[in-house]
């Protein structure tokens, strides 16, 4: 019996609509994650994934009735929603993308980053707590939020590898705010400086060719974390467990951007806290079988 079920005042309020939105987007887990949370709580709302492909996101948002409550994004929209909010987290405007939107009973839509707080939490839950040099693959909106993750952990340096070098200009400010050393190269050119990272982190779709081939040593040593969770175990997952390296899902990153979301949604605020969170979060990590 769920907490909900046990205490029949919890479950209350209206129905409310909610979604993931991004580009492709069948495979998402997001609604298992959600529709756990909203179970447990007693709430009566809906989450669904939709397809909403670059540069027609405003035209789906003016079809959202005074149902809707929240929208998580992915990519290619957590750029593109950041002129349309009424209002942004400072940390979804420091790191340039928003992966969450509050609708407030107005309509107005408020953007906050959770992606960042997920990344730190899958990276603690294995006893990562401090970095000095990482290795990012991709230079795209999540790709900020990793580079704002790892400063959050103390990295001083990062070295971006992408397909398109002047995509990741975006980076060099964020990085000199941050105070991170940063390196941009094409992707599948190795680093030769004999720098072994604290961390690789792939922000690269699952299915993307990288061309990146890492030795034993960094493999052993460097924590992978892999956002791309399907297909699962990802190529560099599985180079990485062969060499008895520490792996980190990007599942793992996904439940607790998640955790934040759902926090936000249910009470308004990015700090609140969910009545009986502990079983809140137990449900959605079972959802998804972590």
């Amino acid at each position: 019996m769920s907490p909900a079920e046990s205490d029949p005042d919890r479950a209350a309020g209206p129905a409310r609509t909610l979604a993931v939105l991004g580009s492709p987007i069948a495979h998402s887990k997001s609604p298992q994650l959600h529709a756990a949370a909203y179970r447990v709580l007693g709430l009566p709302w809906s989450y669904s994934a939709i397809e909403v492909v670059e540069g027609s996101l405003g035209a789906f948002v003016n079809t959202c009735d005074t149902t809707w409550r929240g929208l998580s994004l992915t990519m290619p929209l957590k750029r593109e929603v950041l002129s349309m909010l009424a209002s942004s987290s400072e940390l979804a405007l420091t790191v340039g993308a928003a992966n969450t939107v509050l609708f407030d009973d107005d309509g107005g839509m408020h953007g906050f980053n959770t992606d960042v707080a997920g990344i730190v939490a899958a990276l603690g839950d294995h006893g990562v707590t401090a970095l000095e040099t990482v290795q990012i693959l991709g230079g795209g909106a999540t790709a900020a939020s990793v580079l704002a993750a790892v400063a959050q952990l103390g990295a001083t340096r990062a070295l971006v590898s992408v397909r398109d070098p002047e995509r990741a200009s975006l980076l060099q400010p964020l990085a000199a705010a941050l105070g991170v050393e940063l390196t941009i190269r094409r992707l599948g050119m190795m680093d030769r400086s004999l720098i072994v990272p604290s961390a690789v982190i792939s922000t690269l779709p699952g299915e993307i060719e990288h061309g990146m081939v890492y030795p034993q040593a960094i493999r052993e040593a460097a924590v992978l974390l892999d956002v791309a969770y399907d297909p699962w175990p990802s190529a560099l997952a599985r180079t990485w467990t062969a060499a008895r390296g520490t792996v980190v899902s990007g599942l793992e990153m996904l439940l607790h951007q998640a955790i934040g979301q759902v926090r936000i949604f249910v009470t308004g605020v990015e700090d609140g806290a969910l009545p009986h969170e502990i079983d809140v979060i137990t449900a959605m990590r079972s959802s998804v079988g972590l």
